[in-house]
């Protein structure tokens, strides 16, 4: 499962409708929406978590993976340790917000998250960008 920053997760591309998604995947193991009114698709086989925004006509705009196949940059990252993971990126801006048992390792400029626990990254999220307009720039052009 290839995680692509800025772009999506392998066919998954930001910006893309549920229709489109389910045409992928199918219809979520689970469906809910949240308290701001976007729209989660779970898929329990591939492990990923999908996030439809409400307030930009329910289009793709984050995702969070924790299959253990999922690659940044043809490097494997589920149980990895983050520190060697983030040393072998080419992203050298990171920040860090410790939430007591896990950590985020954040990099705004792809909109990524590495979440760690025991210094092993346990799931990724990666959201679409916000371009220089202040504007979502969408990679599925429909």
């Amino acid at each position: 499962m290839i995680i692509n920053p800025k772009n999506g997760v392998d066919q998954l591309l930001f910006g893309m409708k549920q229709n489109h998604v389910e045409a992928i995947y199918g219809k979520p193991s689970k469906q809910f929406k949240d308290e701001d009114g976007n729209v989660l698709y779970h898929y329990n086989e591939q492990k990923i978590s999908v996030t439809f925004y409400e307030d930009e006509n329910y289009r793709l705009g984050y995702i969070a993976c924790s299959n253990p196949e999922a690659t940044i940059l043809e490097n494997k990252v589920i149980g990895k340790n983050v520190e060697s993971i983030k040393a072998d990126l080419p992203f050298k801006s990171w920040s860090v917000e410790d939430f007591d048992s896990f950590e985020n390792h954040f990099n705004e400029s792809n909109w990524l998250i590495l979440q760690s626990e025991f210094d092993e990254i346990i799931r990724v999220e990666i959201g679409a960008i916000i371009n220089d307009n202040d504007e979502f720039d969408w990679k599925f052009k429909a």
